[in-house]
């Protein structure tokens, strides 16, 4: 379909781009890449078809946005899914459970059971990184702005690292249940419980790491989190105190904001939410922020002056019986989108 037929106001098109967009990704302003993975998912699984629920989903929302109005007229374009993806995920899907149930009954990673397993999953992650990191890298020289829709927690760790290759220093907005510090968990060494400490460990233009919502996580995440001067962590307890003793969530979006540098990048969980917008996610936590704080947060960030660089949208599982998790995530995604082309646009007047 044609630009100069394209009616935001009519009947959502079903075309396979996400929201039904005419834009090729060559005159976009925004490129939207998709990584259909989740290998190492350790509670529940899903998120490997999140893209293609995600754009079905994303043509039934209505464009206009009163906080980043007409911002989609610059363009949001969605990449080639590469399904070889998938079909790796599949594949390897089956070892990592393999290897979880191993642990799960007492065994140990080192034991010869899922030595060679564990060996193929991190060989296999290897090849999705190194993928999703020139698909990255290929749009980003092309001056455009990249969004990864997920996937498990795991799949952002190219676009970051593609995004380290070309920004001096910037900062990431981690909204999520769960701190992501682990190392290797459960001897993955790209594991969606990973992806935090791997960018710490790989990523040195990541300045600062500012968690939000966090609730569910180990006390070794605790203690790095604590004593890296890389990390900042708005918890969920700490953020709930925060507003019984009066202070506006408004005033809590100014503090978070403040720990970020000026440009940033989003990278957006969808456990972070309450579990009522995301019931079928693969670890979902009791707590969290509602959608419209979520949504206050990001517009915050924008406000602040500050740049999103790039985002990502991890988490989502759709569930055949159940369409609320696909519906989320679209519309979560839709607010990414317009917020980050809104923070690009040198027009927009900041408060």
């Amino acid at each position: 379909m044609e630009q100069k037929t394209f009616d935001p106001d009519g009947v959502g098109v079903d075309n396979g781009t996400y929201f039904g967009m005419p834009f090729d990704p060559e005159t976009a302003a925004l490129v939207l890449v998709s990584a259909p993975w989740d290998v190492t998912v350790s509670y529940g699984a899903g998120t490997v078809y999140a893209p293609d629920a995600i754009i079905e989903a994303s043509t039934q929302l209505d464009f206009y946005d009163p906080l980043a109005p007409d911002a989609w007229r610059c363009g949001i374009a969605t990449a080639d899914i590469d399904y070889s993806l998938q079909e790796l995920s599949q594949r390897l899907r089956s070892d990592a459970e393999k290897v979880i149930e191993h642990l799960e009954g007492g065994g140990s990673p080192d034991d010869d059971y899922v030595v060679r397993k564990i060996r193929r999953v991190n060989e296999g992650c290897a090849v999705l990184n190194a993928n999703i990191e020139a698909q990255a890298g290929r749009w980003l020289d092309a001056g455009k702005i990249v969004g990864l829709v997920g996937g498990d927690h795991s799949t952002p760790y190219g676009l970051i690292r593609a995004l380290g290759a070309r920004h001096e220093g910037f900062g990431i907005l981690h909204i999520d249940a769960h701190c992501d510090l682990r190392d290797a968990y459960e001897g993955f060494r790209f594991s969606h419980a990973s992806i935090m400490y791997n960018v710490l460990r790989d990523v040195p233009q990541v300045a600062r790491i500012v968690q939000v919502a966090v609730r569910d996580f180990s006390r070794r995440e605790a203690d790095l989190a604590a004593s890296s001067g890389r990390i900042v962590t708005f918890d969920d307890l700490s953020l709930s105190e925060a507003e019984f003793r009066g202070e506006p969530w408004d005033a809590q979006c100014r503090r978070i904001v403040d720990a970020l540098p000026a440009e940033v990048y989003v990278s957006f969980d969808i456990d972070g939410l309450s579990f009522e917008n995301c019931p079928h996610t693969g670890t979902p936590v009791p707590g969290g922020l509602s959608f419209n704080r979520a949504v206050w947060l990001l517009a915050a960030v924008v406000r602040s002056g500050r740049r999103i660089i790039g985002f990502d949208l991890v988490e989502v599982s759709p569930a055949p019986e159940e369409r609320i998790d696909a519906i989320t995530g679209a519309r979560m995604l839709w607010k990414l989108c317009g917020q980050a082309l809104l923070s690009n646009d040198k027009n927009h007047e900041t408060a």
